[in-house]
């Protein structure tokens, strides 16, 4: 039987063919993954972002045979959009309607993760045009977070994210990262970032979470899996 310790639902953009690809590579043994899509335009802008949650409790309803113990919303942009407290509203319309299933989504991952590494000031890298980038800022200090320094590479085309290489995620987290950071952010679950955390931890010598990372480690731990897993940063080796 698949999923015999939990099983992970996961809530993805239509286009995105690189978050459950990561998520598949980190799951330890016994637990197993399970997608359903939400129709994305395909544009990377506040407006489209923000209508992914108009998705997310039709796209949560057809993860309920599977029984799956945990959802995860699985977009960063289209948790933060709407500024603090967007994250638990989609959460909330989740839970209210399936509430024998735990929920989280990308950005509450990220908070979760910050606070678990004790992070307050962060380095950000992102693939958004700027009014992405303006909202994601904005979300993260409504959040008592403080956003040091950013710079995102002007992608809107969600198919053109998924394209990225690691190694633009790698080279773009060393541009943003600032002495004064407690830590870097790699925002998006479309891009590929988990062949070079552990590379970037040892090069910048402080913590690198990413977007898939941090929702894949708080999943495990919505579903009462808190395993250490080597080789994906040192958020997944805290006991």
């Amino acid at each position: 039987m698949y999923g015999w310790r939990a099983r992970i639902g996961i809530l993805v953009v239509a286009s995105d063919v690189t978050c459950e690809s990561e998520l598949y590579r980190v799951i330890p043994d016994g637990v197993s993954i399970h997608t359903s899509r939400m129709r994305f335009p395909g544009a990377v802008n506040a407006e489209t972002c923000a209508q992914l949650a108009l998705e997310a409790e039709s796209a949560a309803e057809l993860l309920v045979p599977a029984c799956v113990n945990t959802i995860a919303f699985c977009c960063t942009s289209g948790s933060f959009i709407r500024g603090a407290g967007w994250d638990r509203e989609i959460i909330e319309k989740i839970e209210k309607r399936f509430p024998d299933i735990n929920v989280t989504t990308t950005s509450s991952a990220v908070l979760a993760a910050f606070q678990r590494l004790n992070v307050k000031k962060i380095a950000v890298a992102t693939p958004y045009i700027t009014e992405v980038n303006k909202a994601l800022k904005t979300f993260f200090e409504g959040m008592a977070i403080s956003v040091l320094n950013i710079e995102g590479l002007e992608i809107e085309g969600d198919q053109d994210v998924n394209n990225l290489s690691p190694e633009t995620a790698y080279r773009l987290a060393r541009k943003v990262d600032i002495p004064e950071a407690d830590a870097v952010f790699i925002s998006c679950t479309s891009v590929r970032t988990i062949e070079v955390i552990a590379a970037l931890e040892k090069d910048l010598g402080k913590p690198v979470i990413s977007s898939n990372q941090a929702t894949i480690w708080h999943a495990l731990r919505k579903a009462r899996i808190p395993e250490s897993i080597e080789g994906y940063g040192r958020l997944f080796t805290l006991p």
